[in-house]
């Protein structure tokens, strides 16, 4: 008991002698009402408003069946929010008090007590308003009126003389995709889609911690805390790190302080695949007469990152080094999680970076027409080793560069690079994604009738915002070690030759194009950072997409309405009509569609890593979806993988043998990503027909070695084949190290999936425990595929004759179909 009220006793004395507090407005109660109206509706904070009529009962969810359609009328409104709280008298002896919007969605003008105290612009932007003058004793009235942001897009886009493309969305800095994309839905929205804050504070605030990494060696790290003081009190204060103390004068006002701080012996951040991502804590705390004024924490990690572009006889190089090593870039392309953001909950960012380090990942691009994201997410990816290609949110159309923008723009920057730059994930700051490529090879010119000053006056625009205002506004807010920039993502268009020999680039001869996937082995640019193809969800998340019994045709006008690109189910057929036999059965057919996607990826990320070093990095379009949708996601909404992120982890193994054919004559090759050197390794391949009879088996030594990578002997197909028939035959490979060690293992067919002459394989599903299984088969099981609620380890595989394979499952299942390429082909 005593110890108890010594506790007790303690913890009062702390918040006693504590000069700050801090107040979550989000959990008072919130309504909302359609500014033309009276009705007030219950509303949550965070949130949005599709979400609050939706819990309202007043729309039905846009995501089921044909209910897009049926909001569109949102967009075109105002909207007002409100809440009251109480205010003591005891609140009010605080020297400050400031109210903290963390994100408002877009265009608003806040009242509190009925006094407009501020206006806002810019959905990702942190506004903090100084309102004690403004508070008063018992209840106060805080509320937030939002304006369309479409209307307002409109109005701002008449001040310009000529059509600006994708208008009015370019001119509104709010999440560009809500405007629609071709794989998302239109959801313009508005709302209070961040916390909202009450902070109370004395005598100073800590508004900012930049920590700089200065000199990195196996005996130290020299880093520099920056601390960012403003001060309304001038006096001796107290400034510690991890409990190290010391003493410093603040004047009053703006105060920038540096204090070195050192650790020994240092334990390296490694990016996923080369080591463990070691992480320290930081906490820095601000004290005057012994009393806590504020503190902070930060988790760093201690890593050295360099963007290294060297002239080379074929160009310019584009690569990553990492800790004074080249790293391959393996990895993705990340849009937005869900279409209304205040939904994704961490479990479900940590689920999907853990998705990225588990399909062997190092590397994610946070694409430009999303939001920055939420802190759970640069957390993630710290924790799992994934380095972040980081867009500032700008995609695909022209953007204005006026004196208004320009301020809101560096504003931006400064909240996002303050927000972001202790992060050790964080790799690279990319101006804009297709911005440049829509200058100069979308039309939009000659499509709008632009004048030669029309069009000087937009590439002066883009140079201004691009070349100017965001380097110019990291270089202000960030640390040195934190600086490196990427004007645009590509840097170069995929029409034009130089895209493949230098910079970054987004190759959409396939799909867009519609060049046949092996367009990917001659089309190796040296960095890719985009590409790809789509394919179906899983049939779990096909379903999700009705409010009722699900209609599973691809004539059913729920299922065409969930694929947002206007010529995709055509594209999607005409590419399986190349490589594949086309099932008229929808759940056959939703099978195949993902096994074409994964097998365009396979191409292309195996054609870009046996080019490794001339290319060093593959980022494929794309991760996750925003909703219930037909998409180049390998995961699905509802974080189902798909065939392509099981291919994705096999593809982004760190050691990997590859087959390469040419005019009839195979090429192999060994690739290690590892930190390690593998020495003497040897190339075993056998030719078995699909019953498991072999009919030839070969060594080979390496040809020559390469940096990364090793080539071995060449074999023609007829030599390896013979008389058989090549339709009946694959080659199994296994590369092998020191003590007959296997590196690695594929397999190869000599022939597209729908020429190959399969025979039934009988499949048996023995079960181990609740949550093992194996699967077995008499002969060649092409694409085997395991079908029921639950995470299989393992999934759209091969399983070879005479073998068996055990598969671990995420929850206990009573039934599991099962399925393989020869059931789609009779």
């Amino acid at each position: 008991m005593n110890k108890i009220l010594l506790f007790t006793f303690l913890f009062l004395q702390i918040l006693t002698n504590a000069q700050f507090s801090e107040r979550n407005l989000s959990s008072e109660k919130w309504k909302f009402k359609n500014s033309k109206e009276n009705n007030w509706l219950t509303a949550s904070v965070p949130g949005t408003v599709h979400l609050d009529l939706m819990n309202n009962k007043i729309i039905p969810d846009p995501y089921k069946d044909e209910n897009e359609k049926k909001v569109q009328w949102i967009e075109n409104e105002d909207w007002d929010y409100q809440t009251s709280f109480n205010i003591s008298s005891k609140d009010l002896e605080n020297q400050n008090i400031e109210l903290i919007f963390n994100g408002l969605d877009t265009f608003s003008e806040i009242y509190l007590n009925g006094k407009l105290i501020q206006s806002t612009d810019n959905m990702f932007r942190k506004w903090t308003i100084p309102v004690k003058q403004s508070l008063k004793k018992g209840e106060n009235i805080l509320q937030v009126k939002f304006r369309s942001a479409v209307n307002v897009g409109k109005e701002l886009a008449q001040k310009v003389p000529f059509t600006m493309p994708e208008s009015p969305r370019s001119f509104v800095r709010k999440a560009q995709y809500q405007f629609g994309w071709d794989w998302g839905p239109r959801l313009v929205t508005a709302g209070i889609w961040k916390d909202v804050k009450l902070n109370f504070w004395n005598a100073a605030r800590l508004n900012n911690v930049k920590i700089e990494q200065k000199i990195l060696t196996k005996q130290k790290a020299d880093l520099n805390i920056h601390a960012e003081i403003f001060a309304t009190e001038e006096g001796k204060y107290s400034f510690s790190i991890n409990g190290k103390s010391q003493n410093i004068s603040l004047k009053s006002g703006l105060n920038l302080i540096s204090i070195p701080y050192q650790i020994q012996n240092p334990k390296l951040w490694q990016p996923n695949g080369w080591g463990d991502p070691n992480l320290y804590d930081i906490k820095v705390s601000l004290q005057k007469d012994s009393k806590m004024i504020a503190e902070k924490s930060e988790r760093i990690g201690l890593r050295t990152m360099e963007l290294i572009q060297e002239k080379d006889a074929k160009g310019k190089s584009f690569y990553f080094k990492v800790n004074g090593k080249p790293m391959y870039a393996k990895g993705t392309n990340w849009i937005p999680g869900d279409s209304f953001s205040p939904r994704m909950i961490k479990e479900k960012y940590q689920k999907l970076i853990k998705d990225c380090k588990d399909a062997n990942m190092n590397m994610i691009r946070v694409w430009g027409g999303g939001i920055y994201e939420d802190d759970e997410f640069y957390k993630a990816c710290d924790e799992n080793g994934i380095l972040v290609w980081q867009d500032f949110m700008f995609a695909g159309s022209f953007y204005p560069s006026d004196e208004n923008f320009q301020k809101n723009v560096e504003m931006e920057v400064k909240d996002q690079v303050e927000r972001l730059q202790n992060h050790p994930s964080l790799a690279l700051w990319c101006g804009n994604n297709e911005i440049d490529e829509a200058i100069v090879n979308w039309g939009y010119q000659k499509q709008f009738k632009y004048s030669k000053e029309d069009s000087l006056q937009v590439w002066k625009d883009y140079k201004k915002i691009f070349h100017e205002v965001i380097p110019n506004s990291i270089q202000k807010y960030a640390s040195s070690d934190k600086l490196i920039y990427w004007e645009s993502s590509p840097s170069i268009g995929w029409g034009h030759k130089e895209s493949l020999t230098e910079g970054d680039s987004h190759y959409w001869g396939v799909w867009w194009g519609e060049q046949p996937f092996e367009i990917y082995n001659e089309k190796v640019p040296r960095f890719a950072s985009e590409y790809g193809f789509q394919g179906m969800p899983t049939l779990e998340t096909t379903k999700s997409m009705f409010s009722g019994n699900p209609d599973l045709s691809l004539q059913n006008a729920t299922i065409k309405a969930h694929e947002k690109h206007s010529r995709g189910w055509e594209i999607i057929e005409n590419y399986m009509k190349r490589d594949y036999k086309v099932p008229t059965d929808f759940v056959k057919y939703n099978y195949v569609s993902q096994l074409l996607q994964a097998r365009g990826m396979q191409i292309a990320i195996e054609a870009h890593r046996r080019a490794k070093p001339y290319n060093m990095g593959t980022l494929y379009w794309q991760l996750n979806d925003c909703w219930p949708v037909v998409s180049w996601s390998s995961i699905d909404y509802l974080g189902n993988w798909k065939a392509l992120h099981y291919q994705v982890k096999r593809s982004f193994e760190n050691q990997v043998i590859l087959v390469e054919e040419k005019e009839g004559i195979l090429n192999f090759y060994g690739i290690n990503d590892g930190s390690d050197t593998i020495k003497d390794v040897s190339l075993e391949f056998e030719v078995n027909n699909f019953k498991g009879e072999n009919i030839l088996a070969a060594v080979s030594t390496p040809k020559q070695n390469r940096e990364g990578a090793v080539k071995f002997d060449s074999s023609s197909i007829n030599e390896l084949v013979g008389e058989a028939d090549k339709n009946e035959l694959f080659l199994n490979v296994i590369l092998r190290g020191r003590g007959e060690k296997i590196i690695a293992e594929s397999n190869y067919f000599f022939a597209k999936p729908k020429d190959l002459k399969l025979t039934k394989p009988n499949l048996k599903i023995r079960k181990i425990s609740a949550t093992e299984i194996e699967i077995s088969t008499d002969v060649l099981a092409k694409d085997v595929y395991l079908i029921g609620d639950t995470h299989f380890s393992d999934n759209f595989f091969d399983l070879l004759p005479k073998t068996s394979k055990r598969i671990t499952l995420s929850k206990a299942l009573e039934k599991i179909e099962v399925m393989s390429l020869f059931d789609t082909m009779n």
